[in-house]
């Protein structure tokens, strides 16, 4: 029986490191051009309200569906006696997201100062919701392989009944942005994404190990905090009113 550890991924090592670390430093390049070609600050459309009452009842489908396939993988664990070597600690970077949360509410609430209560409450509560999803998007997708232990007699299988639902909740939570009026996508929004990139290619070359060492701590707590900066440049303030029809104006801003 193996001990308990504490990860519930295992780091990259050899080869894998630096193959990571390659296919992020392309990804940030990528990034980065794309915020070069966005000559101004645009809005994201606004889907109509039939559009918005299928992604919020998704999203609530896509929150039951995880909590039934959470609760699968664990009886996974437990039928095959591997849940006592799972960390039973609370995640090390659980209190950095909850304070990040309650910063970027705040912000948002002040940024958005001019529009009325009701759409500076929402614009908080959307960013507060949607600024983690920045940082576990990619982050799931580095480690869903990797996740630890496996469960017999299929582990794949387990890793994708818990993590297919978990995608679909952050995809359907960062479309929440398209419902704030406030929102404005930026070259600065481009830029500090790439930049949590360029911190993940960091922590490839180290493994991108859980945070149990002080430096895979640093790489996580610095690369989730620049995911909520991300989220933030999205609702500051436009120094010109956006005159361009919402279908065409991404279209028209990129070019």
């Amino acid at each position: 029986m193996p001990k308990r550890v504490d990860y519930t991924w295992l780091s990259y090592s050899g080869t894998a490191r630096i193959d990571l670390a390659i296919i992020l430093v392309a990804v940030t390049a990528v990034v980065i051009y794309a915020g070069t070609r966005l000559h101004r600050p645009v809005r994201l459309p606004e889907p109509g309200p039939q559009v918005k009452v299928i992604i919020g009842t998704g999203l609530v489908l896509a929150i039951v569906a995880f909590l039934i396939c959470a609760s699968v993988f664990v009886s996974g664990l437990r039928q095959h006696n591997l849940l006592r070597i799972v960390p039973k600690d609370p995640s090390p970077i659980a209190p950095v997201t909850a304070l990040c949360a309650v910063a970027i509410f705040a912000a948002i609430i002040f940024l958005t100062g001019s529009q009325e209560p009701p759409i500076r409450v929402a614009s908080g509560l959307i960013g507060a919701m949607a600024a983690p999803m920045i940082f576990e998007f990619p982050f799931d997708l580095i480690v869903m392989t990797r996740v630890y232990p496996p469960i017999p007699p299929d582990p794949s299988l387990y890793r994708a009944l818990f993590f297919a639902p978990l995608f679909l909740i952050e995809i359907l939570t960062l479309s929440l942005l398209s419902f704030v009026p406030t929102v404005r996508l930026t070259r600065l929004t481009f830029f500090c994404f790439a930049l949590m990139l360029l911190v993940f290619a960091a922590w490839a070359l180290a493994g991108f190990g859980f945070p149990a060492s002080p430096g895979s701590y640093a790489f996580n707590v610095v690369s989730k905090i620049i995911a909520f900066v991300t989220a933030l440049t999205l609702f500051t303030p436009s120094r010109k009113p956006d005159t361009i029809p919402e279908p065409t104006a991404l279209e028209s801003a990129v070019g």
